[in-house]
């Protein structure tokens, strides 16, 4: 299993999600970091395992407003060698000049931030070795352009399945939406996100069809230890 970080950062701040609700988001507390900065946060995740990736969600970039320019940046020079995956609201017709740049971040585009036919035709456009579609789910239903869930084709290599609902809830993943979605995948590696509590969430994360998971909240609590993240790791 691919073993995946994250952070959510708003106003230059990491913040603790909670369901999705974004208004409700809260400086994050925890035991891996002397306060909310970004950085010194990455760096306590990786002091507690080295993750070879970094999910970071820009949530001023994501709810339209502008988006932290120096983040990025910042972060690559703290974790050098780590994969930032940057999902920063990025509209799939701007994906297409930043996918093909050889440095910087790899680009998440968000299913929510998919709007009209023009969007979806630039997302089906794009190289699909270069990006990560991220397909996102508010409760029962799919925040994006059906189309986009409905047919595979316009999926690229690596899809996450964002059950915004279950993020920070401690309810668990969304087991069956991500085993559908693996069903239809093919070769596409299927990414988990939201809800895993513990090492036993990743294990059946896996049987049901996921190639990795993103992890933030069980982290921070101490629920998955390292220990934990090494023995997935060594499978």
């Amino acid at each position: 299993m691919d073993l995946i970080s994250v952070i959510d950062v708003r106003h230059g701040t990491a913040v603790h999600a909670r369901q999705g609700r974004r208004a409700d988001y809260r400086p994050l507390a925890t035991p891996l970091a002397k306060g909310s900065d970004p950085i010194a946060v990455a760096l306590g995740l990786r002091s507690l395992f080295a993750f070879s990736r970094l999910y970071v969600a820009d949530l001023d970039g994501i709810e339209g407003r502008q988006r932290n320019a120096v983040l990025p940046g910042r972060l690559a020079a703290a974790l050098p060698g780590v994969d930032l995956w940057l999902d920063d609201g990025t509209p799939a017709r701007e994906a297409a000049s930043r996918v093909c740049t050889a440095a910087g971040p790899t680009v998440v585009v968000g299913s929510e931030g998919l709007k009209g036919a023009e969007e979806v035709a630039a997302l089906r456009a794009l190289p699909k070795d270069r990006y990560v579609l991220s397909l996102d789910f508010r409760g029962d239903g799919f925040d994006g352009p059906p189309a986009v869930l409905e047919d595979a084709a316009h999926w690229p290599d690596r899809v996450i399945v964002m059950t915004l609902g279950r993020v920070g809830s401690g309810e668990g993943p969304d087991f069956k939406r991500v085993a559908d979605i693996a069903a239809r995948a093919g070769a596409r590696a299927v990414y988990a996100a939201g809800g895993v509590r513990h090492a036993g969430d990743v294990e059946a994360l896996r049987v049901a069809g996921a190639a990795g998971v993103l992890l933030a909240s069980a982290l921070h609590s101490g629920a998955m230890t390292a220990g934990d993240l090494q023995a997935i790791a060594g499978r």
